[in-house]
């Protein structure tokens, strides 16, 4: 008798476990995007307050791609008062789903960072009409799918006018990295812009074929220097360090890219190009917040702040008036739209 109230007390036990289970698990199309995420509603805005989703194929913290993003999406809740997600980690096969998850869950914007998100995207954005979904460095657009570029011809264009107003022997240098739409655009556009303020300048180019390879980048970077080149760039990640110490070593200029890599070698750097993933996500929510949105790719430079150059810091007292008053003109020309850059290469 005593075993048999035992195996009936056990029964009824799982048989409310069942119940209480059944009643409070979600449905996996309703539940919340998975993921570490963060939520913040705050600030005013013209328009009604906005859902943003981001989703990343690695971690916010990284201090490189992801945290860009992060800082964008950041932004966006302090100007914008929207209310964020993020997912971060994301792999290739959990992509589609995520992009349902938010989807499903109502939200306005979803932006995912990297082009790698585009084919995902574009199966899933159809099913959810009324959320924008965004391709950072792609080049999609059809309907309620965009895509958002910060714009790498412009950062290029912006440091080989630099290069070409401060060069004393009317040669400078540009050296990417791996062979990929963005780092040959910023080539393309270093070479058009060391063109547009000087026609007869001898712009070299080269590839690396290595992010990480410092010591190649340096020894490539030594090389041209050696041939006369007075200025050089280097768009490689990490490796971008090596262009840089060349350029110290041999006594002559450097323009980072990316960020302020002054700091760097302070007295090689004279200034760097900058992109904010910050200013471009802001000013692609205030123009969906009001209304404005059309399928398209947008890309974000210096107009909107989202590209820009770093001070001269100690190179401010070295570099003359009439060459600050150059670079200054083609940065307020750029602004307004009156230089027209020939975009040759896809972002894929």
């Amino acid at each position: 008798m005593k075993r048999f109230r035992i195996v009936v007390l056990g029964l009824v036990l799982v048989l409310v476990a069942a119940m209480v289970l059944a009643g409070c698990g979600p449905k996996k199309q309703n539940a919340a995007p998975p993921g570490n995420q963060g939520t913040t509603t705050t600030g005013n805005q013209t328009g009604g307050k906005l859902k943003v989703g981001l989703i990343l194929p690695g971690p916010i913290n990284d201090n490189g791609w992801n945290a860009t993003a992060y800082e964008g999406l950041k932004a966006m809740e302090k100007e914008l008062g929207a209310e964020t997600k993020y997912t971060e980690n994301v792999s290739q096969s959990d992509q589609e789903e995520i992009f349902r998850n938010y989807g499903s869950a109502g939200f306005d914007i979803v932006i995912a960072h990297g082009f790698q998100f585009a084919d995902a995207a574009k199966k899933v954005a159809a099913q959810f009409p009324k959320t924008k979904f965004v391709i950072n460095n792609a080049d999609l657009a059809d309907n309620n799918l965009c895509s958002l570029v910060v714009d790498n011809y412009q950062m290029g264009f912006l440091q080989g006018a630099v290069a070409g107003i401060l060069t004393k022997s009317n040669k400078v240098a540009a050296i990417g990295g791996e062979e990929m739409p963005p780092i040959r655009q910023t080539i393309e556009g270093f070479v058009e812009g060391a063109k547009y303020v000087n026609p007869k300048i001898d712009v070299k180019t080269a590839m690396t074929g290595s992010f990480s390879d410092v010591a190649k980048m340096k020894e490539m970077t030594t090389s041209l220097i050696n041939q006369g080149v007075d200025v050089v760039m280097g768009d490689a990640n990490q490796a971008s360090l090596g262009a840089i110490q060349a350029a110290q070593e041999k006594k002559v200029l450097a323009i980072g890219y990316g960020s302020d890599l002054n700091n760097v070698a302070p007295d090689t750097v004279v200034t760097s190009a900058i992109q904010s993933w910050a200013k471009a996500m802001v000013s692609l929510g205030k123009i969906i917040q009001e209304g404005k949105y059309q399928p398209k790719v947008y890309y974000m430079g210096v107009k909107e702040g989202a590209v820009f150059l770093a001070p001269y810091h100690s190179f401010d007292s070295k570099i003359s008036a009439e060459a600050k008053s150059k670079i200054n003109q083609v940065v307020e020309d750029l602004k307004a739209g009156k230089i027209k850059i020939e975009r040759q290469v896809t972002t894929k």
